[in-house]
């Protein structure tokens, strides 16, 4: 049957990026990865913890030191 993925998180979205051809690889892992409470809130309007709990998910090293700017231009630069 090959590998499929156990649970889709945003199942609406995968749907669609399927429906424009992406592989169900790349469909599966963007809408693995997108936080539909996180989508449209910009990196400013975010606390300092939301944004090391993001870097921590990502896997930036050295988050615990920065700062809520640093965290962002981490975040954006990753």
């Amino acid at each position: 049957m090959g590998k499929e993925m156990n649970s889709i998180k945003n199942e609406e979205q995968y749907e669609a990026l399927r429906d424009k051809g992406m592989s169900k690889e790349k469909a599966a892992r963007i809408a693995n990865t997108s936080n539909p409470d996180h989508n449209s809130t910009p990196y400013e309007e975010r606390t300092k913890e939301e944004l090391y709990d993001k870097a921590k998910e990502v896997g930036i090293e050295g988050r615990s030191e920065m700062s809520k700017e640093e965290l962002i231009k981490a975040l954006r630069n990753h």
